[in-house]
């Protein structure tokens, strides 16, 4: 064979080659290389759609955070006022209470000083009476002088 013969046969078997490669091996080997790339590109997308919705819920997260830091120190509040509340209705009713329970002993100690008061009258008048008894050396009918010794108590 001659070079040239050899050389024109070589580049048909080339052609059909490269026929045969565009025909049959290189479009499964495109369609795996563009699928492969349609997954890369799909992951990438995915990975930023959950990193978008990963920083999304973050922000909600620290909003649904501050929402129940505002909320809890709002019933904090609400709680101690509340609380102040009770402690000052307590402590008006305890004054209160107090009061009565003084005015009640002052209405007592008034009467028992009144009650005392009488009783020493009464006594005084019988130490008057017996003093004037004894002065005068006879017996002085208490029946009979009622109205002088309600004078003297009343003096006394």
């Amino acid at each position: 064979m001659n070079i040239n013969s050899t050389l024109f046969l070589q580049a048909v078997v080339f052609a059909i080659l490269v026929w045969f490669t565009m025909k049959f091996v290189w479009p499964p080997i495109t369609k795996a290389l563009d699928e492969r790339a349609q997954k890369i590109a799909d992951g990438l997308a995915a990975a930023d759609k959950a990193k978008s919705e990963l920083s999304s819920a973050n922000k909600r997260v620290e909003a649904e955070l501050a929402t129940s830091r505002t909320e809890t120190a709002t019933r904090l509040a609400d709680a101690d006022r509340r609380g102040q509340g009770i402690i000052e209705d307590a402590k008006a009713r305890a004054v209160e209470e107090a009061n009565k329970i003084i005015a009640a002993a002052q209405a007592e100690a008034a009467q028992q000083s009144v009650k005392a008061r009488e009783a020493l009258r009464e006594q005084v008048a019988l130490l008057a009476v017996k003093g004037a008894e004894q002065i005068l050396r006879k017996e002085v009918n208490a029946g009979v002088h009622a109205d002088l010794l309600s004078r003297l108590k009343t003096e006394l």
